[in-house]
């Protein structure tokens, strides 16, 4: 599932951070629920706290086109909170998550068993924003200045990135200003925002016009992946489950390539409030930034779901580098 070799990435694959995480008690998100309870529900949680989004088109076409099968399946919006979704997904209150690497690797570190289990990206999803003409040449300038972040956990996030780019992210400064960063950094109240695929032409159909530093032109380090519990992994009436579901993801994916238009007017159609924020011409781009992120770096992948381990040794030898992770 997700690799052609057979392969998934859990803790004996990524090295370990340790840092402090969040309850999902203390997230007010209610009692434990059961698995892939009767009916077969599958409960995906986002990391990025709304679901309002063209970002998860390939869900919404699997639901339009029934390619799930008989399985129930619920996307919920989860908090911003960057560790929120593996909690979430360890005290059963989702059975699959959307972590990035660097939280991934956090939440390993706390000795939570987690499998990655589907690669969304073969290329790198985050960028840069920058206030317009002030993007720079080289992102070492960003050494001494200040970036704005929706959660203060993203740091684990933008260090490896940047390590790449030769910043030393010892002299970088973060804020974090929740649901309203990117307002923050059009404010002037910081130099740069993280940002990402398909969000930056959202930013734009909202007034919010930036220049960008893209990570996809710099970067080889691995997107955000799905992960369930190791548990669900090691048991194969689940893992049926999964991979019927993970099958209904890859068919909207592989229909987003394929027709483009027609994918974002499905989200549309589901978000009626989204053309508020952005006519079809600037929906469409988001929707295409994000599709060719999905599809990077695809003469290595071939499948959807691929992981490139490569990629994730990277990402390990850089977050070593910067002594993110032991």
């Amino acid at each position: 599932m997700g690799t052609s070799t057979g392969w998934t990435i859990d803790r004996r694959r990524l090295l370990t951070l340790t840092a402090a995480g969040v309850s999902a008690s203390a997230l007010g998100l209610g009692g434990s629920r059961q698995a892939l309870a009767a009916g077969e529900t599958v409960r995906w949680v986002s990391p990025r706290g709304t679901i309002e989004v063209l970002d998860d088109y390939p869900y919404w076409v699997a639901k339009k086109y029934g390619y799930f099968g008989d399985l129930q399946t619920t996307l919920e919006p989860g908090p911003l909170e960057a560790t929120a979704t593996v909690k979430l997904v360890d005290q059963n209150q989702a059975d699959m998550g959307y972590p990035s690497p660097g939280v991934f690797s956090l939440a390993l570190a706390q000795g939570i068993p987690l499998v990655s289990v589907f690669e969304m990206g073969g290329a790198d999803v985050f960028d840069f924003a920058f206030q317009k003409g002030k993007a720079p040449s080289d992102l070492k300038a960003l050494e001494g200045k200040t970036i704005v972040l929706g959660s203060a956990g993203w740091q684990a996030i933008c260090n490896p990135l940047l390590t790449q780019a030769g910043v030393d992210t010892s002299k970088v400064n973060y804020v974090e200003a929740g649901n309203g960063w990117a307002q923050s950094l059009a404010q002037g109240q910081a130099d740069s925002a993280l940002s990402w695929e398909g969000l930056r032409a959202q930013w734009k159909g909202q007034g919010l016009d930036f220049d960008y530093v893209l990570g996809r032109t710099f970067s080889k380090l691995p997107a955000n992946s799905f992960v369930i519990r190791k548990a669900d992994f090691q048991d194969a009436a689940k893992k049926k489950v999964y991979a019927q579901y993970l099958r209904g993801w890859a068919a909207g994916l592989e229909y987003g390539r394929q027709n483009p238009r027609a994918a974002t007017h499905i989200v549309m159609l589901q978000f009626p409030g989204l053309a508020s924020q952005m006519n079809p011409s600037v929906a469409t781009e988001s929707m295409m930034q994000l599709g060719n992120v999905f599809a990077g770096r695809w003469p290595e992948r071939q499948k959807w779901g691929f992981h490139i381990l490569d990629s994730w040794q990277l990402f390990l030898d850089t977050s070593a580098k910067i002594a993110q992770i032991p």
